[in-house]
Order: C-alpha cells, then structure tokens, then sequence
C-alpha cells in the first residue's frame, strides 16, 4: 500500500513539475498576429513645366479630383501672340519654300535641255542651294511653331490619376517653375498601414495573407485587407549587432493594404493590424 501511495505521489510531482515547465517555458497556441503602425498612401507633388504667372487654381484643399481633370492654368497672355507668329512664319516659308523650289526644277530642266548652255552652273548651284535653305527654313519653322504648341499645352495642368488635393502650395500670381510644385496631392487607393514586424514572427507573414485592421476612431468595426509587402532588409537601432539578445530587437518593415471604400482612414492614422494565423504558433 505504501508503495502504490509513493509511486501515485512520485507520478503527480511529475506531472505537476511538466504543468508548471510548461506554463513557463511553453508559449500558448498563437492564432492571431496583432501589429501596430500607421496607415500610409502616395503623394505627388504637381509643377508646371513652364515658368509663368499663375493664373487660376480650379480647385481648393480636400476636393476630390479625376484623372484629366483640369487643376490650374498659367497666364498666356504672351504665349498665345508667339504661337500665332510661329504659325504665320511657317506659312510665308512654306509658300516661299514652293516658290524656290519651283526656280529649281526650272533651272535644272533649262540646264539638262540646252547642255549647259542656257545657264551658268554658277546659276544652278544657286537655285539647288536656296532650295535646300528653303526647305530647311520650313522645318525650323514647323519645329519652332511644336515647341510652342507644346508650352501652350503645358500651361494647363491636369491630374495624372484620381487624388485628393491635401495642399495648395502656390496661389494665382504666383511665379510657377518646373522645380516649384504647385499642388500636393493624395493618392486615396491603395492605402495601407505601416507596421513593424520582429524577427520571430517573419514566418507568420506571406504576401497576400489575410489581415484586419482596426482603428480607434471607428470602434468594433474592422476593414479588410492584406500583406502585401515584406521588407527583404532589417530595420534596428543599432545598425552593427554582435550579441544574440540584440538580434531579436530587429524589425522587418510590412504593408498590409487595406479597403476603405467609406474614405475614412487618414495619412498617419494609428491603426491595429490583426493577421489571422492559418495554424497555432507552438
């Protein structure tokens, strides 16, 4: 009887020296990862390529705007006189142009019938020649009067895709230039939320993974997204790590991209991102 009493109580030491090992050195079954961060979108900063006046800004801060859309306009005032002068150039060159060629040929039939007899070669060469400039004064001028069409086309800016403007950075009256923007503007799809991720958990993550994210403005709801990028470089401070117990303080930047068909996360906004774990981390 003392023996089977002794070997019981053997048997729960064992048992309760496995329980409190376990609960100690034994993580729980982990069937989410919780991340925190900030929701992130692209900007683009807008500049005219020519350098002029402004002369009308179309739309204000917040405004929604649409690929195409016009945004701004500088003054032509004296643009517009310059393409209208190009244009009437080509034009006389061009009538000038046909009129040289024309002493051409016939200078060149009267050489080629009379064998040299009814005109100088010295002639000859003159007409060939001013043909050649006259030909040539048409191209430049049909160059010219593009360039001008292009900066007359230039003086309008348009959205190159759908955004929201967040800033005006420069008013009607203002000097415009390529290097100066005149519009900051939001890209509101894709958003996603920066987070960090530790070492350890980088098996967690795939791209494509399923997420929620969550914000404290909008409690008990959660809007769907997905991991869509893992960064291949390690984020730390200090960027030289020897010992074993620094390693694990590296962080591996992620974006997880989130659907906000309601418009309502914001640049910056904190934000919980939660990813379902498709099997318990033992």
């Amino acid at each position: 009887m003392k023996r089977v009493v002794a070997l019981l109580l053997v048997v729960v030491a064992g048992a309760g020296i496995w329980f409190g090992w376990h609960q100690l050195f034994v993580p729980p079954p982990r069937h989410a990862l919780t991340l925190y961060g900030n929701v992130d979108l692209r900007e683009i900063d807008l500049a005219f390529n020519n350098s002029e006046r402004i002369s009308t800004i179309t739309v204000q801060e917040g405004d929604r705007v649409h690929r195409g859309e016009v945004l701004a306009r500088l003054d032509t005032s004296r643009l517009v006189p310059q393409v209208q002068v190009a244009a009437a150039t080509l034009q006389l060159d061009k009538v000038n142009a046909a009129n040289t060629a024309r002493q051409w040929r016939r200078a060149e039939s009267l050489w080629r019938t009379s064998h040299g007899s009814a005109i100088s070669a010295q002639d000859l060469d003159n007409a060939r020649a001013a043909d050649a400039v006259a030909k040539a004064r048409v191209d430049a001028d049909a160059a010219q009067l593009t360039l001008l069409k292009a900066q007359l086309a230039d003086a309008v800016l348009f959205a190159p895709t759908s955004a929201t403007v967040r800033t005006r950075l420069l008013e009607p009256g203002d000097m415009a230039s390529p290097q100066t923007p005149v519009l900051s503007l939001a890209i509101t799809n894709p958003k996603w939320v920066r987070v960090y991720a530790e070492e350890t958990d980088l098996p967690l993550l795939h791209p494509g993974q399923k997420a929620w994210v969550e914000v404290d403005g909008l409690p008990g709801r959660r809007l769907a997204g997905w991991v869509g990028f893992i960064s291949p470089v390690a984020e730390f401070t200090p960027k030289s790590v020897e010992t074993a117990e620094l390693r694990t303080s590296l962080v591996y930047e992620v974006r997880v991209f989130v659907k906000d068909p309601d418009d309502v996360l914001r640049l910056g906004m904190p934000a919980t991102v939660i990813v379902p774990l498709a099997r318990a981390r033992q």
